[in-house]
């Protein structure tokens, strides 16, 4: 699409906006953790009894020993998976509990 010089879509004044104020990585971390279900599965999912990512930290309270062993087992994969999903390195480690 064609703008005129100062003009943009509302979409991208609204990306800029959440740039601006520091909020664009806020959503893109909370639209990744929506996605855990997606990505692991509804099993896992039902399993996980809280989920939040600090410090690029994702920290995941399990409900199942069988289950976190298990996904300890796929750390690696499943960090790369996220940040595939992301479109960017949001999440460096996994601490499962």
């Amino acid at each position: 699409m064609f703008y005129p010089k100062n003009e943009m879509s509302l979409g991208e004044a609204i990306r800029a906006y959440l740039k601006a104020m520091g909020l664009d990585k806020k959503l893109k971390e909370k639209a990744l953790i929506n996605s855990w279900e997606e990505i692991l599965g509804i099993g896992i999912a039902k399993a996980t009894a809280g989920i939040y990512l600090q410090n690029q930290t994702l920290f995941v309270q399990l409900n199942s020993s069988v289950v976190r062993h298990q996904l300890q087992m796929m750390k690696s994969g499943i960090i790369d998976a996220l940040n595939k999903k992301a479109g960017e390195v949001l999440v460096k480690d996994i601490v499962f509990r």
